[in-house]
C-alpha cells in the first residue's frame, strides 16, 4: 500500500434480496471487485463494501407468501448472496444489512439529525406508488399508460400521512453540482436523464416514511412509532454504516467521501438526486463519482423469472471457471450500455480470446523455450526487424489500460491486453522460431527472450481481472508478480530462469455440447429456486389482496389466432398472430412444449393487451396469452361460447 496515495472507497448497490441474484447482480460486483484489485495493485487502500437493503413492502410480501417473517425470509437470501459472492471469490471489506442491529441504530441517528435540522416535516401523502420499485409517484411523473416511469408496472394510489424530506430545496443545488463536477453521474447519458427528467422539472420534497398499517416491516422513527423510515434513508445510509459511521469514527473519516458507487442505471436517481442531497443535509462531503452501467439482456429482452430467461452464474463457474465468467462479463459488454448475453457468445469468447489467443500464446512460448533451450531463459543477443515494435506495444499497453480503466472502460482495457497478445503471437509467425533454431541460434534466443518477457507482462496486466489465470502464467514462468508497475519495462524477466509448462490454462469447448451441458445446469437451478417458490405459493392458495381500481387497470381481450409459428432462434418459443377486433398483433409465447402451431390456428384466446411490448429473442411481442399450469400440464384459456373476438374480458 503506497501511503501517498488516497484511500478508494468502492461499493456495489444494496441488493434488494427479493429472490435470488442472476448474472445481472453479478455484473455489478465482478466489475467493483475488478476495479477494487485494480486500485489495489496499484498501491491504494482500497475498501470494498456491499450489502443487502432488506426492509420494504415488497420483501413482507414476499415472506407472507412462504409463510415465514421478512427477516427469516432475508436471511435465507443472504445466505445464497454471500456463497455466490464466496464462488465469485469477490473480495470485499464490509457486508452491511440493512437488518443489522447496528445500521438501524444508525438509520434513526440519520433521520434523528435530519429532523432536527428541520430537513425532514410531517405532513399528508397523495401519490402513486410502485411495490416492486419502492417508489411514490405524481401523476405528471407516470408513463403515458398511467404506470411507474421507472419499471412501467401498474401503480397503486395512496393517501396517507408521511414525513418529508425537503428535496425540493436541493434542486438549484444538484444543477449547479452536475455543472461543476462534470464526472460526478456517468455515464452521460444518465447525467442527461437526471437533469431533462426531474432537475429541470423541479424537485417534489420527498416521503421518507410509512405508516405502520400499511407497512410494518422497516426501522421505526426515533420519536414515532406509528412510523416506519421508508426504504431510501435506510438503505442508501448502508455506504456510511459500511465504513464504521457511528462507531468507528477514524475509520469513517478514513474512507469517506467513497471514490465511487457502481450500481444499474434503474436505480442511478435515487443514487445521484436523493443521495447527495441528503448528504448536503446532514453536512458530508459527496461521493467523487456515482456511475451507472446498462443491463445484461438476454437475447435483447431483460432478464425476468416470469420469462423464464434468468441466467445464473453458479453454472458457469462450475463448468468453465471463476476466471472465463468475469473475462466474458467485462469483455463483452460496453461498462455503461446494455449488452445481450447468450450462451453461444460465452462460449465462443472463451474459444477465442481465452483458448486460441491468450492460451496458445502461453503454451507455444514454454514449450518452444523447453524444447530449443531445455526449460532455460537465455540471454537475448541478436535484434531483429520486429522486435521493437512488439517492446513498444507491450509497454504501452499498461498506459492505455490505465487510461480506460480511470474511465471504467473495462471491455477496452481488456481489449488493450489483448492487442498484446494477439501482436505477440503474430511475432511468433514473424520470426518462425522453428526455422530459426537451424539457421540462428543467437536470433532464436533474443526472440524467445522477447516471448517470455511479452507472457510476463500479460501476466501482470491481467492479474486483476483474471487473477487465477495470471497465477498460473507466473508459475509456468518460474517466477512471482514483480508488481503493477513492472509492467512498464520491458527487459525484467531474470536471465538464467528455468520455465515449466503446465496444463493449458482453458480447454478447448465444443460448442454444441457445452450449450446443451450450460442450459441443462440453469434450467436445474431456474426449477430449484423459481419453481419452489411457485410451489410454495400454490400451497397457499391466494396471493395477496389487491383493491378493485388494481384490476381495472388490467385490459383483457378475446382474439382469434390467425397463425402460428415456431420462433425461427427458440425450442420454446411459438410466434402468434391475434385477431383482436379491427386490430391484429404478433403476440410470442414459450407454449411450444405443450402445443404444435396446427392445432392452435382458428381458437379462441384470451389476451392480456396492456402489456407493455417487448422484444423476445429478437422478435417483439405485443401481449400476453393467458393460461392455466399446475404439475407440468398448461392449458391456453379460451371462451365457453363463441364470442366474438375484440370482445372484453372482466
Amino acid at each position: 500500500m503506497d501511503k501517498n496515495k488516497k484511500p478508494y472507497y468502492i461499493t456495489t448497490p444494496i441488493y434488494y434480496p427479493s429472490g435470488n441474484l442472476h448474472i445481472g447482480h453479478t455484473y455489478t460486483t465482478i466489475a467493483a471487485d475488478a476495479l477494487k484489485r485494480y486500485k489495489k495493485i496499484q498501491g491504494y487502500d482500497a475498501y470494498l463494501v456491499t450489502g443487502t437493503d432488506e426492509h420494504g413492502q415488497k420483501i413482507q410480501e414476499e415472506a407472507d407468501k412462504r409463510g415465514v417473517t421478512p427477516l427469516e425470509f432475508t436471511t435465507g437470501i443472504v445466505k445464497t448472496v454471500k456463497e455466490l459472492w464466496e464462488k465469485l471469490e469477490i473480495d470485499y471489506d464490509q457486508f452491511v444489512r440493512s437488518t443489522d442491529s447496528e445500521h438501524e441504530k444508525n438509520a434513526q441517528d440519520i433521520f434523528q439529525k435530519l429532523y432536527e435540522k428541520g430537513e425532514i416535516y410531517k405532513g399528508v401523502y397523495e401519490g402513486y406508488y410502485c411495490t416492486p420499485d419502492e417508489s411514490f409517484w405524481t401523476e405528471s411523473q407516470l408513463d403515458e399508460n398511467g404506470h411507474c416511469p421507472e419499471c412501467h408496472r401498474p401503480v397503486i394510489k395512496k393517501t396517507e400521512e408521511s414525513y418529508f424530506f425537503r428535496l425540493s430545496k436541493y434542486t438549484d443545488k444538484l444543477i449547479k453540482l452536475y455543472e461543476d463536477v462534470p464526472e460526478f453521474i456517468l455515464p452521460e447519458r444518465s447525467k442527461k436523464e437526471m437533469i431533462n427528467n426531474f432537475l429541470n422539472k423541479g424537485l417534489d420534497d420527498l416521503s421518507v416514511t410509512r405508516t405502520k398499517e400499511s407497512l410494518k416491516w422497516g426501522v421505526e422513527v426515533p420519536f414515532d412509532d406509528k412510523h416506519v423510515i421508508y426504504v431510501w434513508i435506510d438503505a442508501l445510509t448502508c455506504y456510511l454504516t459500511g465504513i464504521g459511521y457511528g462507531q468507528d469514527e477514524e475509520k469513517f473519516n478514513h474512507y469517506w467521501p467513497a471514490g465511487i458507487h457502481l450500481m444499474s442505471k434503474e436505480i442511478v436517481r435515487f443514487h445521484t438526486i436523493i443521495w447527495p442531497a441528503l448528504l448536503m443535509a446532514l453536512g458530508y462531503d459527496l461521493p467523487n463519482r456515482v456511475f451507472a452501467h446498462g443491463w445484461i439482456l438476454f437475447d435483447d429482452t431483460k432478464m425476468s423469472k416470469s420469462l423464464g430467461n434468468v441466467v445464473y452464474p453458479e453454472p458457469f463457474i462450475d463448468l468453465y471457471g471463476i476466471d472465463a465468467l468475469k473475462y466474458f462479463v467485462l469483455r463483452e459488454f460496453t461498462f455503461g450500455q446494455d449488452g445481450s448475453f447468450t450462451n453461444e457468445k460465452f462460449l465462443n469468447r472463451v474459444n477465442s480470446d481465452l483458448v486460441n489467443d491468450l492460451g496458445n500464446l502461453v503454451s507455444r512460448t514454454i514449450a518452444m523455450v523447453e524444447k530449443y533451450n531445455e526449460a532455460i531463459v537465455v540471454e537475448s543477443k541478436t535484434k531483429g526487424e520486429f522486435d521493437e515494435d512488439l517492446q513498444n506495444i507491450a509497454k504501452n499497453a499498461i498506459v492505455n489500460v490505465e487510461r480506460h480503466m480511470e474511465e471504467l472502460a473495462f471491455s477496452y482495457a481488456l481489449e488493450d491486453i489483448w492487442t498484446l497478445i494477439r501482436r505477440t503471437n503474430k511475432y511468433i509467425d514473424e520470426t518462425s522460431p522453428w526455422v530459426l533454431i537451424k539457421e540462428d541460434k543467437d536470433r532464436l534466443d533474443t526472440v524467445l527472450y522477447n516471448l517470455i518477457e511479452s507472457v510476463r507482462i500479460i501476466a501482470q496486466l491481467i492479474e486483476p481481472f483474471l487473477p487465477h489465470t495470471s497465477k498460473l502464467i507466473f508459475e509456468q514462468l518460474g517466477i512471482e508478480s514483480m508488481g503493477w508497475d513492472s509492467a512498464r519495462e520491458f527487459g525484467l524477466y531474470p536471465v538464467g530462469n528455468k520455465v515449466t509448462k503446465g496444463e493449458n490454462l482453458f480447454p478447448r469447448l465444443d460448442i454444441k455440447k457445452e450449450l446443451e451441458k450450460i442450459q441443462k445446469a440453469n434450467d436445474e437451478l431456474f426449477q430449484q429456486r423459481v419453481g419452489s417458490v411457485k410451489k410454495e405459493e400454490s400451497k397457499e392458495g391466494i396471493k395477496p389482496a389487491i383493491e378493485f381500481e388494481d384490476f381495472e387497470k388490467i385490459d383483457m381481450k378475446v382474439g382469434k389466432i390467425l397463425e402460428c409459428e415456431k420462433h425461427p432462434d427458440a425450442d420454446k418459443l411459438l410466434v402468434f398472430k391475434v385477431k383482436i377486433g379491427d386490430e391484429t398483433r404478433q403476440i410470442v409465447s414459450g407454449i411450444k412444449k405443450w402445443y404444435e402451431p396446427e392445432q392452435l390456428i382458428g381458437k379462441k384466446v384470451v389476451v392480456l393487451m396492456n402489456l407493455k411490448p417487448r422484444k423476445i429473442r429478437g422478435i417483439e411481442s405485443q401481449g400476453m396469452l393467458l393460461s392455466a399450469e399446475k404439475d407440468g400440464e398448461l392449458s391456453l384459456l379460451s371462451v365457453l361460447n363463441d364470442v366474438e373476438d375484440g370482445s372484453g374480458v372482466a
